[in-house]
């Protein structure tokens, strides 16, 4: 029961998490007219948003492992008769949702912080390009975690 409320909990974290970057953040930088205004509020957003996804994503996996854990207990030998298809599916859509929110969060957003911590001068361009990236990997992302989930409670009930 704990685990089921722990893992709902980091699901709406995560969700919040990628939906936030997705419909806020990401939107406001076109309302920002310096460039160097735009690179700091997006920089801001990431310093809050990397821990937060990558944690929440953390918590996900591990009370969804503590979950099959207390599954296998109860079905035992019939287990993978009875949920071995659409655990298949699970887990093969989580492994693809952590590369993905793991690409996000540190091959895109923690490589723009650290560069902009650095010094380094970031152009239009840089910032578009991590902007876009942005984007479409927060709308991947939203839409593997809602078909996920949907296999996920399949799995339920």
């Amino acid at each position: 029961m704990l685990s089921s409320l722990l893992h709902l909990l980091a699901l709406t974290v995560y969700l919040g998490s990628v939906t936030g970057l997705w419909v806020i953040v990401l939107p406001s930088l076109s309302t920002i007219k310096d460039r160097e205004d735009r690179v700091h509020l997006l920089v801001r957003a990431l310093k809050i948003y990397n821990p937060i996804q990558i944690a929440s994503l953390g918590v996900l996996v591990l009370s969804g492992a503590l979950q099959l854990t207390h599954l296998k207990a109860a079905y035992r030998e019939l287990l993978m008769r009875e949920l071995g298809a659409r655990l298949g599916w699970k887990l093969a859509l989580s492994f693809v949702l952590i590369i993905l929110s793991t690409y996000q969060s540190m091959g895109v957003a923690h490589r723009f912080v650290r560069r902009y911590e650095g010094g380094e001068s970031l152009s239009q361009q840089d910032l578009q390009s991590v902007t876009r990236r942005l984007q479409i990997s927060s709308l991947c992302l939203l839409a593997l975690t809602f078909v996920t989930a949907l296999v996920g409670a399949q799995m339920r009930g």
